[in-house]
């Protein structure tokens, strides 16, 4: 499969198959994938905390906030996504190098991300990114440490139906050539 064919089969789903199985090994090739992404001086500040067990998937989905209408029933997996704090744009006398700060954190936890969720679609499997969450709850479950930032939620399943693409802005409406 090409990386065009990857780029156009990916979608956000929010409808597992239930029946569908996904193993610890493709979670390990998803996240393995997602480390080949570029980040501040290379410090791979990005972490996975995966819930996989029957127990901890549904402990980790009670995190999900009750108004996020994406609580992925059926999937198999929920990925939560955190960065090291105070590393990436940051000296190593711990000041900030730009404005940003740890805003270079969560740009490098979003390349990951990218890369996660495109060896997912090659791999089968497909991907929603959910925002909607209890950090501390999630925090406290998964025994996240205190220095670390959570990004996001990803779940991890095989789509129960084929949605259909959909539309994208004009090219000229999101991109200005000097």
């Amino acid at each position: 499969m090409t990386l065009d064919e990857v780029m156009m089969k990916r979608r956000s789903i929010r409808n597992y198959d239930a029946e569908a199985v996904v193993t610890e090994e493709q979670l390990r090739q998803i996240v393995s994938a997602a480390q080949e992404a570029p980040s501040w001086k290379n410090q791979e500040t990005t972490r996975y905390h995966i819930a996989f067990s029957d127990e901890k998937f549904k402990a980790v989905q009670q995190c999900l906030l009750s108004t996020n209408p994406s609580r992925v029933e059926g999937s198999k997996a929920l990925v939560v996504v955190t960065f090291v704090k105070n590393i990436a744009g940051f000296t190593l006398e711990g000041e900030p190098n730009n404005e940003l700060g740890n805003g270079w954190g969560i740009y490098d936890a979003g390349l990951h991300n990218m890369l996660l969720m495109l060896k997912a679609a090659e791999l089968g499997l497909d991907t929603l990114v959910m925002g909607l969450r209890d950090a501390d709850a999630l925090r406290r479950e998964l025994n996240i440490p205190e220095n670390e930032t959570i990004v996001d939620v990803i779940a991890v399943g095989k789509r129960a139906a084929d949605p259909a693409r959909p539309p994208r802005k004009e090219l000229d409406d999101i991109m200005k050539i000097y």
